[in-house]
């Protein structure tokens, strides 16, 4: 799969739409969603062109990689999300439902987020 530098994320990151950042370094983005699915609902990116979870993995250096998850730790901590939990989730592929192609990791939390999975 080809990085398409179109895509919204891209474009929040080149700072040409604006976003509301909860944090941001030089090399992790997180902003809040703009249509939440929880009262704590952040997006939090690698400053990178990454599509999904395999090309980071694959092609980012490991210093990126480290930063990423590291960053997505203190995201929690910021949101005082770690008493009461919090679902991280990543959609890869066209079946998970990614919509944008660009690595990203949804941070949900801020109530009882109920069951994994709705059919």
């Amino acid at each position: 799969m080809l990085y398409d530098s179109s895509n919204i994320f891209a474009r929040i990151l080149r700072e040409e739409i604006a976003c509301d950042k909860v944090f941001e370094n030089d090399h992790v983005l997180a902003f809040k969603d703009i249509s939440p699915q929880a009262p704590q609902h952040i997006l939090i990116i690698p400053k990178g062109d990454y599509c999904n979870f395999h090309d980071f993995h694959e092609n980012a250096p490991a210093l990126l990689i480290n930063e990423f998850y590291r960053t997505i730790r203190l995201v929690i901590q910021q949101c005082h999300l770690e008493k009461n939990g919090y679902r991280l989730i990543t959609n890869c592929g066209v079946d998970s439902g990614q919509i944008v192609d660009h690595y990203h990791v949804h941070l949900l939390g801020g109530k009882n987020l109920g069951s994994l999975i709705v059919s």
